[in-house]
């Protein structure tokens, strides 16, 4: 009955407040016909990012994974003229797909797609001085979660605003004992930002159309 009552909210929600929108539902239809697993975010989600980004007036912003390209849609359009959004994606047939989707949607322009290992492109943007960014979404596998934490301090600004999603884990982001190493990651992601006197920040648990989950909000102060 849960899950029922999410998802008919989040489609309320979206209803009343998004609408349709032709790129999106693009984006989502040849993600799904391409085999990629769903791990896009929600509508609501997605024009929260965006929200977010304009509320920082963001220029520049990274996205850590791109899967296919879904959520990078929702930032980029948050982009004024000549802004920039970087998004690394470590699988070259969802890197493509993404393309393809951010083509669709008009937006190649404003898009910067990385394809390998984001361990191993996050350096690269600090030698090519692509820093700092204004927003920095984190949404890839969490393991790694502790990595891009400290690539993202290194390639932001006092008033960068660092996003990480799933950081919920069902719950099981509690359990100390856990061996699931999406959870280990995570916990250590809230570790490093615990302990990091650079950072204010928050997290929230939230439930809807994609179960039960939740996201880390964090801004650099120094």
């Amino acid at each position: 009955m849960h899950q029922e009552i999410w998802t008919q909210v989040d489609q309320y929600f979206s209803d009343r407040l998004i609408g349709t929108d032709d790129a999106l539902e693009h984006a989502l239809a040849t993600s799904a016909a391409g085999g990629l697993p769903a791990y896009n975010v929600a509508p609501n989600q997605g024009k929260l990012l965006q929200l977010f980004a304009q509320m920082g007036n963001a220029r520049k912003i990274l996205e850590i994974g791109t899967l296919g390209g879904y959520s990078a849609i929702w930032l980029a359009r948050a982009l004024p003229a000549g802004g920039k959004l970087v998004t690394l994606e470590a699988n070259a047939e969802f890197a493509e797909i993404a393309r393809k989707n951010i083509e669709f949607a008009g937006l190649t322009h404003a898009v910067d797609i990385r394809i390998g290992k984001a361990i191993d492109t996050l350096p690269l943007l600090e030698q090519e001085g692509a820093g700092p960014f204004d927003l920095i979404f984190i949404d890839a596998d969490k393991p790694s979660n502790p990595d891009y934490l400290h690539w993202a301090l290194k390639l932001s600004r006092p008033g960068t605003i660092i996003i990480g999603d799933n950081v919920v884990r069902n719950g099981a982001v509690v359990d100390p004992e856990s061996s699931d190493a999406n959870v280990i990651g995570v916990r250590r992601f809230f570790d490093l930002i615990a302990e990091n006197l650079r950072l204010s920040a928050t997290a929230l648990q939230t439930v809807g159309c994609k179960g039960y989950d939740g996201f880390s909000l964090a801004i650099v102060n120094a």
